[in-house]
């Protein structure tokens, strides 16, 4: 692995899950540097951002909680199809549970705003979601959803008449739509599919447990502590038993998963069980 490589923060993410004198061995066995201090992730982020696809956007609306306006504008050049997460970034909204009121904008933002659908200044934003007939419709209708009052609004309205299917799913693949607003919306196997497809899981554990390959899904959870670390910890609880059962303190199965996690396609509890397997 070349230094500061993305494999390195992978591994370095499930190396923060053991004892420090057993991360220290596996550093050693396996030339790995030390892990990175949290200030200098940040920085890392804030220079450049290197991550080779769009955010997962349940990963997006994470970092969103934290009401943090330099980090909601590096958010902003991720989501460019998500106008309605970007309304909502642009107008101040805010993501965090329980907050309220308008938090502080980007000085780059202001004015980016999406344009304003045609059909919510004619019809409001229900009677705007129910003449929704196309995907592209819907979307356009579902980034008017703002605050958590419009949620609930939406969810009373499809509570009593269903709204158009491309409505549903535009809605519904807002990761910041309620869970129990997106469950009245569908559960068969291909409304699953397409929550994954656009990136949207239940919460960190989901995440980890199902997305892959495994080096991306670690990159990202290696910046958890500084981006949405809250849901890190969430992350961290899933991984640390499988971790510790299947590779421990045990060096060789440390020094094959260096190895494989490059090439390794499929998710992270795989790549650490194939890991243990091998060695």
């Amino acid at each position: 692995m070349r230094q500061n490589s993305v494999a390195e923060q992978a591994v370095g993410f499930l190396l923060g899950l053991v004892d420090e004198d057993i991360a220290g061995r596996v550093r050693a066995r396996t030339g790995l540097p030390g892990s990175e201090r949290p200030e200098a992730t940040v920085e890392r982020l804030r220079r450049a951002w290197t991550w080779a696809r769009h955010l997962p956007a349940s990963v997006a609306l994470w970092i969103l909680e934290n009401d943090d306006p330099g980090l909601n504008a590096v958010v902003w050049r991720h989501i460019p199809t998500d106008s309605g997460l970007r309304r909502a970034i642009a107008r101040g909204v805010p993501f965090g549970p329980g907050r309220t009121g308008i938090i502080p904008v980007d000085r780059m933002l202001p004015g980016q705003e999406p344009e304003i659908p045609e059909s919510y200044v004619r019809h409001g934003l229900v009677g705007s979601l129910r003449e929704v007939d196309s995907m592209a419709a819907g979307r356009a209708a579902a980034s008017m959803v703002l605050t958590q009052d419009d949620w609930w609004t939406v969810g009373d309205a499809d509570f009593d008449r269903p709204l158009p299917g491309y409505a549903r799913w535009a809605l519904s693949v807002r990761p910041d739509c309620p869970p129990l607003i997106r469950q009245a919306f569908g559960s068969h196997s291909k409304f699953t599919h397409r929550l994954r497809q656009a990136g949207v899981y239940d919460g960190p554990a989901e995440y980890v447990t199902s997305e892959g390959p495994a080096i991306r899904v670690l990159e990202v959870l290696a910046l958890g502590h500084a981006l949405f670390p809250a849901r890190a910890q969430e992350a961290e609880a899933t991984l640390r038993p499988l971790v510790q059962d299947h590779l421990g303190d045990n060096e060789e199965a440390w020094a094959v998963l260096v190895q494989l996690i490059e090439t390794f396609h499929g998710n992270t509890p795989e790549l650490v069980v194939t890991a243990g397997a091998i060695a």
